[in-house]
């Protein structure tokens, strides 16, 4: 449980008759990525066609509005900010006329550099309309002195910095980019006659589509009428895998960086339970995060696990709310217990992080008023200790728990009996890594931007 945002999600979808059905149920897979906004553009080859709103995909698609996005390219995108504010404006795709014609761009990511890259933008003249990172985009393609806009948009990315998934639309292709660190996963899969590019396999397993291969770190895909996708190598690759899509972000049943997701958050479950035993009745996980780790660590040990924690999933994010004592009601709402498994018991309850405490804090307090003798939290992954700036929309490091306290401090800030993080070594060989293909950031705080 935390107190942070997800990333976005994007997809493109290419010659397919039902271009923005099969892009509206893409992004319903991939909904847990972001839920402030959602987006599709279409191309029926002549024209653009755009709809985007605030709310879940559910919310803003219909089937009426489904049939007017006419064409059989497609790209879409649920939201979460981590650059720009809550405007519908900062919705995407981001749609513009230039001189080549029309083009919708979707982003997951975040830009580094993107302010300074604005400020030189508005000095020659740009007028922006959003707060978005992606924007810059827009401008740098339609600025550029290139014919073609494959071209331009080579052109724009190597001025931009940071972790970037993009998909293009203009009226007759679609071009798949990923950055040379390839920080932000993008999958690639065919699609009937066609083609799919996801953020996630998961999107794939939904509408049937087969997955190929993962779009290379520095790769450049464009994918134009009766031809195989073509690849260019923009950027050498140096992956730099975000690996807190391990631990959290990605849905269990998505295969990220050629690995399955449930299957590693399993393994670090288990290497927690070598690493931080506690001797106790039961493992109880944080649902839903915690499940697979959950598992692994009652695998490893020989502890029985259990279910003793119910989750609500009507209820809305508790991050969201602006107080401190309105989160703290949320999660009562979110999370049960179940009182009849818990009382007397020493428990071991694994979670997937810690970011501010405060979720944990209420966890703890709820299981032992419900009887609970003994609480050990286990976290499957190492602490917080520092923001991200590729596309995670963590808090400042003084909000940071890991940051500015011990972890003792930290157990009596929660009223746990002990506390254990998964080591950095632990989870990078629970992920069958290594430290120089992965960016570890928010725990080691070496950043590679």
């Amino acid at each position: 449980m935390r107190s942070m945002n997800e990333k976005c999600a994007v997809v493109g979808i290419f010659n397919h008759p039902e271009a923005s059905k099969f892009a509206y149920f893409s992004l319903h897979a991939q909904q847990h990525r972001g839920q402030e906004a959602a987006g599709i553009s279409t191309s029926n080859g002549e024209k653009l066609f755009t709809i985007k709103d605030r709310g879940l995909v559910t919310q803003v698609f219909d089937n009426q509005k489904l049939a007017t996005l006419k064409g059989d390219m497609a790209i879409g995108h649920t939201r979460y900010s981590t650059a720009g504010d809550d405007s519908i404006l900062d919705a995407q795709p981001v749609f513009a006329r230039y001189d080549l014609g029309e083009m919708a761009i979707v982003h997951n990511g975040n830009l580094t550099n993107a302010q300074e890259v604005r400020d030189l933008l508005i000095q020659k003249g740009a007028i922006f309309q959003t707060f978005m990172d992606t924007e810059n985009l827009i401008h740098l393609i339609a600025k550029s002195d290139q014919h073609h806009l494959v071209d331009r948009i080579v052109d724009a990315v190597k001025r931009i910095e940071g972790a970037y998934s993009l998909v293009f639309l203009s009226r007759t292709k679609m071009f798949a980019m990923r950055d040379r660190f390839g920080f932000r996963p993008l999958s690639l899969g065919r699609l009937g006659d066609g083609y799919v590019v996801a953020s996630e396999t998961c999107a794939f397993d939904l509408i049937g589509a087969e997955y190929i291969r993962d779009v290379l770190p520095g790769e450049l895909l464009i994918f134009e009428k009766g031809k195989a996708p073509k690849s260019i190598k923009v950027f050498d690759p140096t992956p730099k895998h975000c690996i807190f899509e391990y631990v959290y972000f990605a849905r269990p049943d998505s295969n990220v960086y050629g690995q399955n997701v449930y299957e590693m958050r399993k393994a670090m479950g288990e290497r927690l339970a070598q690493e931080e035993p506690a001797i106790a009745d039961m493992i109880v996980p944080v649902p839903d995060g915690g499940i697979p780790a959950a598992i692994g660590y009652a695998q490893a040990s020989g502890i029985p696990f259990e279910m003793a924690i119910m989750r609500n999933h009507y209820i809305g994010r508790t991050f969201i709310e602006p107080t401190q004592e309105m989160r703290d009601l949320k999660v009562k709402m979110k999370l049960s217990p179940i009182e009849h498994l818990i009382k007397g018991k020493r428990l071991v309850v694994v979670d997937d992080s810690i970011v501010r405490g405060t979720t944990s804090r209420q966890i703890v307090r709820m299981l032992k008023a419900a009887g609970a003798k003994e609480v050990h939290m286990r976290i499957s992954s190492p602490p917080t200790t520092d923001p991200c700036y590729y596309g995670v929309d963590t808090p400042n490091k003084d909000k940071l728990i890991a940051a500015n306290m011990t972890n003792e401090e930290i157990c009596a800030f929660i009223e746990a009996d002990s506390l254990g993080y998964l080591s950095n070594e632990g989870l990078l060989l629970s992920v069958n890594g290594k430290e120089e293909n992965y960016c570890t950031a928010c725990f080691t705080g070496n950043y590679i931007v």
